[in-house]
């Protein structure tokens, strides 16, 4: 089984696998690039028959492991390999990926606590100062991660068109970093979180800087808030909302906006056509979660009377992004084992190396929408987004 696999997977490039017996299979033509190693029956089994879920599984038991390289040259080397045409769900994935994408709130709660209430001096490890935990944007290839977060909270500034004295709401606030940048510029801010890791952080960081009379953040499904708002920020948030749930997502969006508002809604999308979670990440990383399609998130917009009057894609800010978080996660493993355990550092290993992968290889892309309720609410022209290109503060 494991043989037919690799026939079918490496075809332009050649890879070993050395089996728990001493044996050694080779696929794809010339030298192999590198040797993967699996260590046990029971892993060699698991991983034949399903290795979208057992590979990953594997690795974090220690049971895998790659020679001649690391686990990201491994699955980008897969990759690489893997066709790009992407296949139609099927009626029984479609019903089977709404039960797993519900998300109703006892169960977005439960989802998020999952991934977002650990530590944040975890976080601290690998992601930038402010705790900026979404894709970065690179104005210069030479660009720092410091430097392209900031540009990333200048660029949804810009596309806010923020002005002091706007009322406005972070929906999925995380640790803080960008209801305070608005704050700063003037805006008066609430945001909110299901994660109580993520609100306790928030609120002492405002408290820290003096600007809890600006910035108040809530555990509190957006779902159930009181508008409006003038100005309504969504970063890295919608990936936790479910296909299901798009048009409730969408017209609470247009039920919040004032007449003359702005909604930016910055999410991780597929190129292709709708698909499912993979496996692993559903299970480990993101229970609920979901990378939508253009083609469902368009169809609740019109529906929900919103004008899309600004759209743009990130292509590879984001694999640049994890790579950063990757390299820093790495060189302070050791700190982060002394928090966690061997097996959470190895899952943490594969879900930064396999969500670069999906960047570079596989399709994945950021998408930034700036949504209004009035055709006039935003500049007619796109000039006001070059303001702030210069670099520079916030």
């Amino acid at each position: 089984m494991l043989q037919s696999l690799l026939d079918r997977t490496f075809r332009t490039r050649a890879v070993a696998v050395r089996l728990p017996d001493g044996r050694t299979l080779t696929a794809g033509p010339g030298e192999p690039e590198l040797t993967a190693v699996i260590e046990t029956r029971k892993a060699l089994a698991a991983i034949a028959a399903d290795p979208e879920l057992k590979l990953g599984e594997a690795y974090m038991d220690g049971a895998f492991r790659i020679e001649g390289g690391d686990i990201y040259d491994f699955m980008a080397l897969a990759a690489s390999q893997l066709s790009r045409q992407d296949r139609p769900l099927g009626v029984g994935w479609r019903i089977r990926r709404a039960m797993e994408q519900a998300n109703d709130r006892r169960h977005a709660r439960a989802n998020v606590h999952h991934h977002y209430d650990l530590t944040v001096d975890f976080y601290r490890l690998f992601l930038d100062p402010d705790l900026q935990y979404s894709c970065a944007y690179f104005e210069t290839p030479g660009a720092t991660l410091e430097q392209a977060q900031a540009a990333k909270k200048r660029r949804l500034i810009d596309k806010l068109v923020l002005s002091p004295g706007h009322r406005a709401l972070d929906i999925g606030c995380g640790w803080g970093g960008l209801g305070l940048s608005l704050a700063r510029a003037g805006a008066r801010v609430t945001g909110v979180t299901l994660s109580t890791e993520q609100h306790r952080t928030a609120n002492e960081r405002a408290a820290a800087e003096g600007l809890s009379d600006r910035a108040d953040f809530r555990l509190q499904d957006y779902r159930d808030l009181d508008g409006p708002f003038d100005r309504i920020v969504s970063v890295g948030m919608f990936e936790h909302v479910g296909a299901p749930n798009y048009q409730a997502y969408f017209d609470t969006v247009a039920r919040l906006l004032t007449d003359d508002g702005v909604a930016v809604i910055h999410s991780i999308g597929r190129k292709g056509p709708p698909s499912r979670t993979q496996p692993w990440i559903r299970k480990y990383i993101f229970p609920g979660g979901y990378i939508p399609a253009l083609s469902e998130v368009f169809p609740a917009i019109e529906r929900s009377g919103l004008w899309v009057t600004d759209m743009e894609v990130l292509r590879l800010h984001y694999a640049e992004t994890l790579r950063a978080w990757r390299e820093r996660f790495l060189a302070r493993r050791d700190e982060a084992l002394a928090m966690y355990d061997a097996r959470f550092c190895r899952m943490w290993e594969y879900y930064l190396a396999v969500s670069e992968v999906a960047f570079r290889e596989l399709g994945q892309m950021v998408f930034q929408l700036q949504l209004t309720r009035r055709p006039d609410a935003v500049p007619l022209t796109r000039d006001y987004l070059c303001r702030s290109s210069a670099g520079g503060g916030e």
